[in-house]
């Protein structure tokens, strides 16, 4: 056997030992082993013999509930406790009704959302312990018994009952929700972060201890939502606010405050560092690990904001709660022995009074003096240092209480509601029981709170054991309990201890000491609870429920008085802070005068009357808000939980055996434990026990009945131990131990036998095999024998041969070889005789060539020679001619008749050849202007064509086979750019550079545009590329030969220009020497009408004139002649070739000779002005086209952009995401295309209905021209007029009035079940589909939107009126049809090529529907969501008990036991789930979905998704369920699908390496947990040892993934709706008569 053994040791409370020898009765020692393996031996007690006790098998260690264990007992409890917490990292376990909680001093992953859902409607006992289902059975039972409910949270400081209180608070917040838009559920969480300010402190034990006790009341309306809340507090540790032991902090607030300091908003304050104020640095720890008290404020004002608590009463609360900072740093000092004063030379005293707006002066007063009240007079007495500095201490402490119940009163008035609440759940959140080295009058008030609610434990577990009893029908045995009643009388009955306390508090001069002797006379030796210590005349013992406590008495008088100078407390009130005096307003209690009394008695009866009131003891008020608060929990139905502090050291997941017990005893866990081992504390329902011990029966055993069943078996085995209820049985403790000792005794007894039948089996089979492989060894090892002779006569023979053909390769070998070098000594000689015959030729050749040269270039030179002599010859002939001629000129112009007929009319052309100059150069500078901003302009699009380059080039490195032809593209441009700058200066001077630039510029554009296009079309098609590279060379090269004959034409003009210039000048030159020689000659007679000189100058102006004449009739003509185009041609060519071979000045000079400078300057201007003409003509088009193109490109630019910035996006997505947001973009993009198309159609259909006017309008004259007469038959016989079959089109015709009577009867009022069993699949798309053909036909746009927009509200309509199941499906079936027949009756290629010719008839003509499809798809979509929850709705409470629950191997899986709080059956019973269920439901899924016709990929998608669901339920049922994590279990779903992980062995190093091998699906938390959960259920099965699971872990470390513990069940996948054409002819579908649908006409 196994013991648990009381031992005295330092560290453990109890040990485990293992019985060495038989103990037989009598024996003096017990021969144990500990579990370290050592031996000890335990003397007994000869006298009692008592024996240690039993501990429980270990398939019952780690048990959920305590009461499930056989033996209960202390060490069972703490040895269970402690497997579960240390080795499971488990905290939560239950005991009865408890739900005992381990503060794990660690953050777990166990309160998320999904565990809050996974316990959601799940029952108590079904689930793991956690305080989430207590808080659901709570709910659970409030909605089910219209019941208030509460919960108890009670602790020892620093055991988590803060916490506990908040998450079951979250709990009901998430479960519930709030019925109103003012989201109570948000201000009952809000309310947490507020009073953890205000009222928890660092302790030595808890980092965020409550000092105060909660009462919070959850209200809820009818339907069960959370619509407000109140909340009640209890003895607020004051004493804190002015002493803080060593290493304690005060309340949070303060050094919240002190972090906000420097905030702009907190400087008016006069803030500080905490280690500033005594109030905030006694204890020497104003830092908590790990808590930021700058972000913890910032969460306390958004608490504030959020309950509806302005800004300005906030910075009201802290500029309160900095004056008690600055009340705490007045120092006073001593002036004399029984007078003190005020030395503020810090100024903290005026901080105080400015921030509270008191009278400084009155407020030094009352803080040294004091006012006593006689009976005929008032006096006002200084007080001493030390009652001085207490007074200033207590008015710090009465003002914070005051603050706090303030805070406490406006966030009850923000959770509060106008309505009543039909129910409420309470939250108590309490001071568990105290004991200290030092214990004073708070200790005092807690335990006697903690006894007063431990009563009401032992009376509630009494009744449920009571009620249990009565219900099964047991006989009822009185069960001896603990009642502490005798203990709660000593403190609050009559002259108990606080009535003697308030007693003496009246009494003028009553003290502790006083005190004390009054409670030694009255109470000891008379009550067996209250003793006297030995050594101290000022403390006594109560015996509490817990421990013995010792009080100390000095400081009761004074906290249960909680006196503060009521002067002080008037000049608070006289306060010019509205919020200070707020706080106040409740201690005003008037009074009426007597009419009688004289004035100044009158005013001491006031005066007393508000002192009383305000010397109201703290022990009555808490005894009397104690007792409201039992009333409030006997009015309801309690649920408990008790928190547990493991160690004092705060170290995570270790237990301290002491402080365990000790808190196990003081909480009530113990007790409980007793009274249910008093009586029958294994209880067994009659089916649970015949699961599980059926082993134990024989076949005559087995009756039809199972209580029968079970009765006999029990009668066959023990007696007396056990009392059949109407369901249960109910065995002693211990019994159930028994019956597992048997169970496994016989498991293994019959493992034996069949372990000896198959090692039989299995030697057996081995002497078989042996056998057989002797025989067919001997077999083969005769016939390897035979094959070795055989091989040996088959190698002679072959040898033989072998040689022969070897022999006969040797000769040919040296045969081929001489033949061979025959061959190449012939071949070498021919070749080289060849060689030489060749060079012999080519030197011939080679001399010839030569000499054709040679005399060729004598004779060219030859010729050079003489003709350059005779050029020479005939220019030296043509300038002596010219002297002569020249001579002859001057001769002449020298006469005065000359110059008279040069001069005349020569004036005003001058003055004409001058403007057309000045004009010219004017004309000239603009477009020397506009050719350098359109150079500028050239080079801001050069730029942008290197950028366009260079991310070209960027492109290239990711498009390897692109690279050749962006290579050569880039060369050519850089081509284009060297032609451009060679040419740059000669198209500086060009007039036509404008345009010559434009269409640069039109080129450039279009070769950005080319490349742009070819960059987004490359992987298209590179063919058309290349072509288009070519066809843009080519123009590059055309452009460039229209370019060098422009320049030429150019240089040709401005030699003309500048001839033309130098002959203006010389005329300008001549006319001024004339002018000035005329007027030197003015007075001579020479120069009058009638002279000499005069004649002779008016004949030369005349002859002037003629010449002027003459050659402007040459330009008239030379310009007739320059604008035809051929002439132009060769005149540019001409002087292309010209300025080739001859210099610029020889032209001028030639030009001169002529004459023709004028006249080819005017045509040329003609020519110009054509040119230009043509040219904006030109550019005009260009300018249209490139606005155009421009357009496109930035079009294109834009949607590269989003394409980029959405393929950014997508590459941090996830897969399904990225796929997600791929189609959407698509999708957006496709519906703007639809959308410009459709504006198009509009304006096409605009044009179509003119012309269709026009078109009647031409009929209607055709058939008024047209004679009636002529359409009438000439003969009179009769003709019989046979009717041909109609060829219907697949459309059907309704009348406007009809369209809401065709939706109510095709949507609205269809039973799908009707259609899908008598009718075609997708009938209601397929009408709807030809009732919209018809629409389109007739061109209605209005019909058109009408019928889609109406067809899906009123589908959207029906599923939220009937949301089953055959109803979202059918209606999945039908928008999925209607959506395919819009896409292969669209006209689309991509779907028309799946029709026939008929069906490609019926295409849709007139409208494009490609918007409306993906409204339709985003509709399917909807449907398909809303069909795959309501298959979570109905699967979800299947899931668990079938795939865990029930056991298909009865008996040998029997399940383990259960203890108070039982889960649900998992035997087959009428009603419950199986796997059987589920398979049908899943069939009945399938085959409805197939009878509506639904795609075939829509029914695979949505068995994926049911699939998912069902794993993701039962592996996060599996997490939260340690009685499921067992071998036996693990058998029973590898039954159904393999599961490795409850089934692989777990030991070594290799199981740990092959987990996590296996199992890739799971997370490592996943595998941790289950490893932890791994519980046996039989006697053959281990446990998972602690290393490892750490080995696990460390191999498991490195994997990347999600910490969320459970799979997330509301996953929906993404749905696809590939296109599935319809075979079916629209013209061949008939409508049923049973539809009423008559009002449809066939077209």
């Amino acid at each position: 056997q196994t013991f648990s053994e009381l031992y005295s040791n330092t560290t453990e409370v109890w040990r485990s030992a293992e019985l060495t020898k038989d103990y037989k009765p009598g024996d003096p020692v017990l021969h144990l082993q500990l579990e370290d393996e050592t031996g000890f031996e335990y003397k007994l007690d000869p006298k009692s013999i008592v024996l240690p006790p039993l501990r429980n098998p270990d398939i019952l260690v780690g048990e959920n509930d305590l009461t499930a264990l056989s033996y209960l007992h202390e060490p069972a409890v703490l040895h269970n406790l402690r497997v579960r917490f240390t080795d499971s990292k488990l905290i939560y376990t239950y005991c009865g009704i408890i739900l005992v909680a381990i503060n794990p001093y660690e953050s777990l992953s166990i309160y998320g959302s999904d565990i809050i859902s996974a316990y959601s409607g799940q029952n108590m006992g079904d689930m793991d312990p956690h305080i989430f289902a207590v808080s659901e059975e709570a709910y659970k039972q409030m909605a089910r018994d219209e019941k208030n409910q509460s919960i108890i949270v009670s602790g020892e400081s620093g055991a988590g009952k803060t916490v506990s209180a908040k998450y079951a608070m979250r709990y009901f917040a998430t479960v519930s929700g709030s019925s109103a838009e003012a989201r109570v559920e948000e201000k009952v969480l809000a309310s947490s972060p507020i009073m953890e300010a205000i009222g928890n402190a660092k302790t030595t034990r808890n980092d965020n201890s409550s000092r105060f006790g909660k009462y919070i009341e959850i209200g809820f309306d009818r339907n069960h939502h959370i619509i407000g809340a109140n909340m009640r507090t209890y003895l607020l540790e004051k004493s804190r606010v002015v002493f803080q032991a060593s290493e304690e902090r005060n309340y949070h607030i303060f050094y919240q405050l002190c972090a906000c300091a420097h905030l702009p908003e907190f400087e008016p304050l006069k803030l500080g560092s905490a280690d500033d104020f005594p109030y905030t640095n006694q204890g020497r720890s104003p830092i908590i690990e790990g808590v930021n008290d700058l972000k913890e404020m910032e969460a306390t004002r958004k608490a504030f904001s959020l309950l509806g608590i302005t800004e300005a009463h906030q910075m009201g609360l802290f500029q309160i709660l900095s004056a008690i900072l600055h009340l705490g740093n007045v120092e006073v000092k001593e002036r004399g022995s029984s007078s003190c004063g005020i030395s503020d030379e810090s100024g903290h005293l005026a901080v105080f009074c400015d921030l509270t707006e008191v009278s400084y002066e009155s407020m030094a007063h009352w803080l040294c003096h004091k006012k006593l009240k006689t009976a005929t007079e008032i006096l006002n007495k200084p007080v001493t240092r030390l009652e001085a500095t207490n007074g200033r201490d207590a008015l710090a402490k009465h003002i914070y209480a005051k603050l706090f119940s303030w805070i406490v009163s406006q966030v009850n008035k923000a959770l509060s509601t106008s309505s009543k609440p039909h129910s409420f759940i309470g939250v108590l959140d309490i001071y568990g029981f105290e004991t200290f080295e030092v214990n004073s009058f708070e200790q005092f008030c807690i335990n006697y709170a903690n006894e007063k609610l431990q009563q009401q434990f032992n009376m509630h577990v009494f009744k449920l054991e009571q009620e249990e009893y009565m219900k099964e029908q047991i006989p009822w045995t009185l069960i001896d309990f603990y009642d502490n009643q005798p203990c709660i009388n000593l403190i609050e009955a009559k002259m108990g201890l606080l009535d003697l306390l308030d007693e003496e508090c009246t009494m003028p001069k009553g003290s502790d000491d006083s005190w004390a002797q009054k409670l030694y006379n009255t109470h000891l030796k008379k009550s067996s609870h209250f003793e006297k210590p030995r050594m101290s005349n000022k403390a006594f013992i109560i015996l509490h429920f817990a421990d013995k406590v010792e009080y100390q008495c000095d400081g009761f008088l004074e906290k249960n008085k909680d006196t503060v100078n009521e002067e002080q407390i008037n000049v608070l009130k006289a306060s010019k802070f509205d919020l200070l005096v707020e706080l106040f307003q409740d201690e005003e209690t008037p009074a009426a005068p007597s009419s009688t009394a004289p004035p100044g008695r009158a005013k001491l009866g006031r005066s007393t009357q508000s002192f009383r009131e305000h010397k109201k003891s703290v022990g009555l008020q808490f005894r009397n808000s104690l007792h409201l608060l039992m009333d409030t929990l006997n009015a309801t139905t309690p649920h408990y939980v008790r928190c547990i502090k493991p160690n004092d050291v705060k170290a995570p997941f270790m237990l301290d055996p002491h402080r365990a017990v000790q808190q196990l005893r003081a909480c009530g866990v113990l007790e409980t434990i007793r009274i249910s081992s008093a009586g029958f504390p294994s209880r067994w329902t009659y089916q649970e026990f015949f699961s599980r011990y059926r082993v134990l029966m024989r076949q005559k055993d087995f009756l039809s009945d199972r209580k029968l069943t079970c009765q006999s078996v029990l009668e066959r085995l023990n007696k007396d131990k056990y009392q059949f209820g109407k369901t249960k049985i109910f065995f002693r403790a211990g019994q159930v131990a028994y019956l597992e000792k048997l169970r496994a005794d016989k498991l293994r007894a019959a493992c034996i036998n069949i372990q000896k039948t198959i090692r039989c089996w299995l030697a057996r089979k081995k002497y078989l095999r042996i056998r057989q492989a002797t025989i067919t060894l001997q077999k083969y090892t005769r016939g390897h024998q035979a094959r070795c002779l055989c091989k040996t006569l088959r190698r002679t023979r072959a040898t033989v041969i072998f040689q022969k053909y070897t022999r006969m390769w040797a000769a040919r070998r040296q045969f081929l070889r001489q033949r061979t070098a025959a061959v190449l000594i012939q071949r070498l000689l021919r070749g080289y005789t060849a060689r030489l015959e060749y060079k012999r030729l080519v030197c011939e050749r080679k001399a010839l060539l030569i000499q054709r040269w040679v005399r060729g270039f004598l004779a060219r030179w030859r010729f050079r020679r003489i003709k350059r002599a005779v050029v020479y010859l005939q220019c030296c002939v043509r300038r002596m001619l010219a002297r002569r001629e020249l001579k002859k000129l001057k001769i002449e112009a020298r006469s005065v008749e000359h110059y008279k007929k040069l001069n005349f009319g020569m004036e005003n052309k001058i003055m004409q050849l001058q403007r057309k100059l000045d004009e010219q150069h004017k004309e000239n500078r603009e477009l020397s202007e506009q050719t350098r901003q359109m150079e500028s302009h050239s080079a801001t699009e050069l730029e942008k064509l290197h950028m366009q380059l260079k991310t070209l080039q960027e492109v290239e490195v990711e498009s390897r086979q692109r690279g050749d032809l962006v290579t050569s593209l880039q060369e050519e441009l850089e081509l284009v750019r060297q032609e451009l700058e060679k040419n740059k200066e000669v198209i500086f001077f060009f007039f036509l550079k404008r345009n010559i630039l434009f269409y640069l510029f039109l080129f450039i554009e279009h070769i950005y545009l080319s490349i742009y296009l070819s960059r987004y079309k490359m992987t298209k098609n590179i063919y058309y590329f290349k072509i288009s590279i070519k066809k843009i060379l080519s123009n590059l090269t055309a452009i460039c030969r229209w370019l060098s004959v422009c320049v030429c034409v150019y240089f040709l003009i401005c030699s003309q220009r500048q001839e033309l210039e130098s002959d203006n000048k010389k005329l300008k030159k001549d006319l001024q020497e004339l002018r000035q020689s005329l007027s030197k000659g003015s007075g001579s007679k020479l120069a009058s009408p009638g002279g000499q000189a005069y004649n002779v100058l008016l004949e030369q102006l005349n002859s002037t004139t003629e010449e002027l004449e003459m050659r402007k009739e040459e330009v008239l003509i030379l310009r007739s002649q320059l604008v035809n185009h051929e002439a132009f041609k060769h005149k540019v060519m001409l002087a292309h070739d010209t300025f080739s071979h001859r210099s610029p000045t020889l032209d001028l000079h030639e030009l001169n000779e002529d004459g023709e400078l004028w006249m080819a300057y005017e045509s040329l201007k003609e020519t110009n002005r054509i040119l230009v003409s043509q040219l904006q003509t030109q550019g005009q088009t260009h300018e249209k086209e490139v606005e155009g193109l421009r357009a496109e490109l930035l079009q294109l630019r834009a949607e590269l952009d989003q394409q980029q910035q959405m393929l950014s996006n997508s590459l941090e997505l996830p897969h399904d995401a990225r796929i997600q947001a791929s189609l959407q973009h698509e999708i957006s993009r496709l519906t703007q295309q639809n959308m410009d198309l459709l504006e198009q159609m509009g304006k096409q259909d605009k044009i179509i209905r003119k012309l269709k006017k026009h078109l009647k309008t031409y009929m209607k004259k055709f058939g008024e021209q047209s004679s009636p007469e002529n359409m009438v038959g000439e003969s009179g016989r009769t003709v019989s007029i046979v009717r041909k079959e109609r060829d219907f089109q697949g459309m059907l015709e309704y009348r406007r009035e009809d369209e809401s009577k065709l939706f109510k009867i095709l949507i609205t009022e269809l039973k799908p079940r009707g259609v899908a069993v008598n009718l075609v699949t997708g009938l209601p798309a397929y009408i709807l589909f030809m009732c919209l053909r018809h629409a389109d036909y007739a061109s209605d746009d209005q019909r058109v939107s009408t019928l889609l927009n109406s067809s899906i509200n009123t589908i959207k309509n029906v599923l939220k009126k009937r949301g089953d199941f055959e109803t979202i499906s059918f209606w999945l079936a039908n928008t999925c049809r209607f959506l395919h027949c819009l896409r292969q009756y669209s006209g689309e290629e991509a779907y028309a090529k799946h029709n026939t010719p008929r069906q490609n008839e019926h295409c849709l003509t007139n409208f494009d529907l490609s918007e409306y499809r993906q409204v339709l798809s985003d509709l399917a979509i909807q449907i398909y969501q809303q069909l795959i929850r309501v298959i979570e709705n109905i699967l979800h409470p299947k899931i668990a008990p079938a795939m865990l629950e029930q056991e298909t191997i009865q008996g040998v899986m029997g399940v383990k036991p259960t203890g108070m709080r039982k889960r649900t059956p998992s035997f087959n019973e009428e009603g419950s789930h199986s796997l059987e269920s589920i398979l049908k439901q899943l069939d009945v899924f399938y085959y409805t979905l197939l009878q509506h016709g639904n795609d075939t990929e829509v029914v695979r998608q949505v068995i994926k998704q049911q699939f998912y669901v069902i794993c993701s339920v039962t592996l996060n049922n599996l997490l939260l369920r340690k009685d499921m994590c067992s071998w036996s279990k693990g058998l029973q779903i590898r039954y159904y699908y393999l599961w490795i992980l409850l089934q692989i062995k777990k030991k070594s190093q290799d199981d740990a390496e092959a987990i996590c091998t296996m199992c890739t699906a799971l997370t490592t938390e996943q595998i941790v947990k289950i490893l932890r959960l791994y519980t046996p259920v039989n006697e053959f099965e281990e446990r998972v040892s602690i290393s490892f699971i750490k080995s696990v872990q460390t191999l498991l470390k490195d994997r990347k993934e999600s910490s969320q513990l459970l799979m997330d069940a509301k996953i929906i996948f993404p749905v696809t709706f590939p296109f599935n054409p319809s075979p079916v002819a629209l013209e061949t579908i008939q409508i049923p008569s049973s539809l009423n649908l008559s009002f449809l006409t066939r077209v």
